[in-house]
């Protein structure tokens, strides 16, 4: 069950991703620019209140370190690529093992 709910979750994480990608391509192709949102400004977009609260809570828990170098790098990755990647871990790490017909299954 569970991974039926983690191999779901991957499938709306590449939906996701998708759509965002066509959004930015959309933009990109509207401005004659490349237009690439990054992930900081669809979460604050997503929680307005609750981004400003982030670094506070990053820091406190992972230390002042974790802020800068690790955080800012990640929400400064396209969202489309964030949750393609997400997404396709999670699809990957939920595909079914190919049982070898022929092999014995005994050490």
């Amino acid at each position: 069950m569970l991974r039926v709910i983690a191999r779901f979750l991957g499938l709306l994480l590449l939906a996701a991703a998708f759509a965002a990608l066509v959004v930015d391509g959309t933009k990109s192709i509207a401005s004659d620019t490349l237009i690439v949102t990054p992930l900081a400004s669809i979460a604050e977009q997503v929680a307005p209140q609750k981004y400003p609260l982030l670094q506070t809570a990053i820091e406190n828990r992972l230390g002042h370190f974790a802020w800068k170098p690790m955080t800012t790098t990640l929400l400064a990755l396209p969202g489309w690529l964030f949750a393609g990647a997400l997404g396709g871990l999670l699809f990957a790490a939920t595909r079914r093992r190919i049982v070898k017909v022929g092999y014995s299954s005994r050490g």
